[in-house]
């Protein structure tokens, strides 16, 4: 396992733009956030956003879009360029391979995400109490040493790891990087797009509870927990369950298909 995990990190780094795509995820998700929580404002109780904490990691619903891409180039270009088959050459148990690209992934995104997540929390800090989200206002300065607040940070770095294995397992499955992208990207916003246009509020609710990103991303949420669709952990085990539902199909189709 050792030189499998050598051989994928040093291919994973050694792939042309990882290291911008990972810094891309930091720069997306930072920018986001920091954005989003100069443009709103407090002025009034009417039209303050009742959760900072979430409101101040907003950007994650565009990294993690970076982070599938990562995820994806990391087993897809190797079946786009044939390496593949000599990966598997020199490694024939193929369900190690897959093990050693997932902790390779996994370990990188959870470097990629604990920069992004604590520089989103440093913006919100920063920005928010300056549009009236002060204490005086009701709403504390954001801290980690609040244990709501680290809840949500730490489970969003999670979050966006669970995003990188379900993209992988996707990858692994369909052998080609644009359907990957695609198809991973499509599961995500699908859920809440069907979930805006739902019928009822109780098919909404179900939408929400079961989409991998809209169930993943409710670990974000410090306020008003029990009208939440799910709860914060419940939904990240959804997204859990959906990477790997991808993983054990990525090792279906790498164990069963040629290369």
């Amino acid at each position: 396992m050792t030189s499998a995990l050598r051989a994928e990190w040093t291919k994973l780094r050694t792939l042309p733009g990882t290291g911008w795509l990972l810094l891309g995820v930091v720069a997306a998700t930072v920018t986001i956030s920091a954005t989003v929580s100069a443009a709103v404002s407090c002025s009034s109780p009417a039209g303050c956003h009742v959760d900072v904490t979430k409101l101040s990691l907003t950007g994650a619903d565009l990294g993690q879009a970076v982070v599938a891409i990562v995820a994806v180039l990391a087993v897809g270009g190797e079946y786009a360029t044939g390496m593949i088959t000599t990966t598997l050459a020199a490694m024939p148990r193929r369900t190690t391979v897959l093990a050693a690209k997932a902790a390779v992934v996994t370990t990188v995104t959870l470097a990629a995400g604990t920069v992004a997540v604590l520089g989103s929390v440093l913006a919100g800090r920063l920005i928010l109490p300056g549009h009236g989200y002060t204490p005086a206002n009701g709403y504390p300065v954001l801290s980690l040493a609040n244990a709501t607040v680290l809840r949500a940070a730490a489970g969003t770095v999670l979050y966006l790891a669970l995003i990188a294995l379900l993209s992988l397992g996707v990858a692994t499955a369909v052998r080609d990087s644009a359907v990957a992208i695609g198809s991973v990207l499509g599961l995500l916003y699908l859920f809440p797009i069907l979930a805006a246009v739902a019928g009822s509020a109780g098919a909404q609710r179900h939408l929400d509870q079961i989409g991998p990103m809209t169930a993943g991303l409710e670990i974000q949420a410090s306020t008003g927990l029990r009208h939440l669709p799910i709860g914060p952990w419940a939904g990240l085990g959804v997204l859990a369950a959906w990477a790997a539902a991808a993983l054990l199909a990525g090792v279906l189709v790498l164990r069963l298909r040629d290369a």
